[in-house]
């Protein structure tokens, strides 16, 4: 896994991914840094951490959709899926590649917390719990661009398909509201990335968040794994 992982890391500094994903990530970050927390004279950095749930939903099908759709187009797949490697280290080396990019924006919003301790007292068990939202949120996000990067050779078919599944994850709260069977109702609460993660920002940290989170990584990666499956023995 780890060549994998190497060679996925590197491909996103050598080309202009990695930099276009960093410069827009943190220009937004840095905008609801101003908007909620300097504007507002607070130390209390969870607006910020509010209004970057739909902006992962935009840009990271950015960061997936060429992980898989590049090697078919390139008609590589074949000689990656005939590596002395498995299934599992393939997948799971392309998905913690991304992973590790997205963690490197995160990591911002250190820098934002440490300017904010030179006006005020930060509490940063709520920073650190608020990162680890958005850092289990982007690793749920990423499971689900992987997947669908992995049903496609266009890039742009992978983005569009990643920005609508992970829009539509968005709106199960709205969609919940419009359904009026208590019991689908009811599965859509269950199944609500915003509102679990939208608790956390509010301080409610909660263990099952974190295992809702990790179980959809896990799942979608699993998904990944049984497509190339198919693919090798086919």
């Amino acid at each position: 896994m780890g060549a994998i992982y190497r060679r996925e890391v590197g491909a996103f500094f050598t080309s202009s991914i990695a930099y276009i994903f960093l410069a827009v990530f943190w220009i937004f970050l840095g905008y609801f840094f101003y908007a909620t927390s300097l504007v507002a004279a607070t130390t209390d950095m969870s607006g910020m951490f509010q209004s970057m749930f739909l902006i992962c939903v935009i840009l990271i099908p950015v960061l997936t959709m060429r992980l898989f759709s590049e090697e078919k187009k390139q008609k590589t797949e074949q000689g990656l899926l005939t590596a002395p490697v498995s299934l599992g280290e393939i997948v799971f080396g392309k998905y913690f590649a991304a992973v590790t990019l997205y963690t490197i924006a995160l990591s911002m919003v250190f820098v934002y917390a440490v300017i904010m301790s030179g006006f005020g007292q930060v509490e940063w068990g709520i920073v650190f719990s608020n990162f680890l939202a958005l850092l289990l949120l982007g690793m749920a996000f990423i499971s689900v661009g992987v997947f669908l990067s992995a049903l496609n050779e266009n890039q742009i078919a992978a983005f569009i398909l990643t920005f609508i599944a992970l829009m539509a994850l968005y709106m199960i709260d709205v969609i919940k509201n419009l359904v009026k069977v208590e019991w689908l109702a009811d599965l859509l609460g269950v199944l609500s990335f915003y509102n679990k993660y939208y608790a956390i920002t509010c301080g409610l940290f909660n263990v099952s968040t974190v295992v809702f989170y990790l179980s959809v990584a896990f799942v979608f990666n699993y998904l990944t794994i049984r497509i190339f499956e198919r693919r090798r023995w086919s």
